[in-house]
């Protein structure tokens, strides 16, 4: 009954009883709570997943590295151009693709640019774009920037139609869903991010080995583990360092989960003990270290340790890294075993560390736990795709 009608009604009891009904909440419009808040979360999780924190299996990119390179292409900031200022590429990007803090896009392009933080850099930096020490890069107005020689191979055909596009977000521009990419960048460089209830961790890899590999593939589809990682070995960390075993390795590469044991690449040499050639005292030099170890923080704590008495015999320590490579010199006493320093310092130290490994990335809009195989496998699905649709268009 409507409103009007209950107005006209002369039984007041009657009239009370329809304002009530009229009054009362229908059910359709009751919600659960719970219910509400689970479908929010998922949908905020899966936002999270999708579109910030899991890179797609394809062209192994988040969305933020997408954009940016899809940006300097069109602003022909190509490595056969000069440089532009970051801070120029900054604005551009967070204006039309990314809609995010400018430091937050800055950042994502400083460590594109790292060559200690990636095996091969998508962007060709001039400036101070921070160390392995921990050093901070210098802000955007300072340093300049352009696309790296193996990032423009992620974007080659992109005008052809090779791949979809889709509105920005404020649809007054488009971008791309997925780049071309020519090389199988999520195993180059690999990737890391954390997602609602879910992270991925790969690592980077050798360009030659994966590309072995990929042709094992194509020439035999049925081409066994134990083959593929005849070809690929294990990963290729940009820092260096000793890989201990296959065994984490093999699981990886095999189930998509595993952890693998590195330390830091040493070596022993002798240096002359006194002014008239008195005998040699020991020291370990070390020439590597693991992947996203900081090198300062790791002086700092072997000089620790000294100080605490926790390891004996060393008694000078020093950086002499310049940039032909890193060089840390650990000058021991006469007659010291070198050995038991150096096993003191693997057990006590970052010289020796483990990188967990999870093979997780975007398919088809969800993410998917891959072997090493299920990986190359969807890089030339994409390959595929993108050379047929190439040639129609052409």
């Amino acid at each position: 009954m409507k409103e009007e009608e209950i107005d006209n009604l002369d039984n007041k009891e009657e009239k009370e009883e329809h304002e009530e009904e009229f009054t009362e909440t229908p059910r359709n419009l009751l919600t659960d709570v719970g219910e509400e808040i689970k479908e929010a979360y998922l949908s905020y999780a899966m936002s999270v997943i999708v579109g910030r924190a899991l890179p797609d299996v394809r062209d192994g990119l988040k969305p933020v590295h997408r954009r940016v390179l899809y940006s300097m292409e069109k602003m022909g900031n190509t490595p056969d151009k000069a440089y532009k200022k970051s801070a120029r590429i900054v604005g551009d990007i967070i204006g039309k693709y990314h809609p995010h803090g400018d430091i937050a896009v800055y950042d994502t392009i400083v460590r594109m640019a790292q060559d200690f933080s990636c095996r091969y850099p998508l962007v060709d930096g001039q400036g101070n774009f921070g160390s392995i020490d921990g050093d901070s890069a210098a802000a955007q107005r300072y340093t300049e920037i352009r696309m790296s020689k193996i990032a423009q191979e992620l974007l080659a055909d992109i005008d052809k139609e090779t791949v979809d596009f889709a509105p920005n977000y404020d649809n007054s521009l488009e971008e791309p869903r997925v780049l071309p990419a020519k090389v199988p960048q999520l195993l180059l460089n690999g990737s890391s991010g954390i997602a609602v209830g879910m992270a991925t961790n790969i690592p980077p890899h050798n360009l030659g080995e994966v590309v072995d590999g990929a042709v094992m593939i194509i020439e035999d589809p049925q081409v066994s583990m134990k083959e593929l990682m005849t070809a690929i070995k294990g990963p290729d960390f940009p820092t260096g360092g000793i890989i201990c075993g296959k065994m984490g390795i093999r699981s990886a590469y095999e189930t998509g989960r595993g952890i693998i044991k590195m330390q830091a690449a040493v070596f022993t040499e002798g240096v002359d003990g006194g002014k008239n050639g008195g005998k040699k005292n020991p020291r370990i030099v070390i020439k590597e270290i693991p992947y996203q170890v900081n090198k300062a923080n790791l002086i700092e704590d072997i000089a620790q340790l000294v100080q605490d008495k926790k390891i004996l015999d060393i008694t000078n320590l020093r950086d002499e890294s310049d940039r032909k490579g890193m060089r840390i010199v650990i000058e021991l006493r006469g007659g010291a075993n070198a050995d038991i320093v150096l096993n003191n310092l693997y057990k006590h130290t970052r010289m020796k560390t483990s990188f967990g490994i999870n093979f997780l990335a975007i398919s088809e809009g969800g993410p998917k736990l891959f072997n090493l195989k299920e990986m190359l496998e969807c890089f030339l699905a994409h390959r595929k795709d993108v050379v047929e649709r190439r040639t129609r268009y052409e």
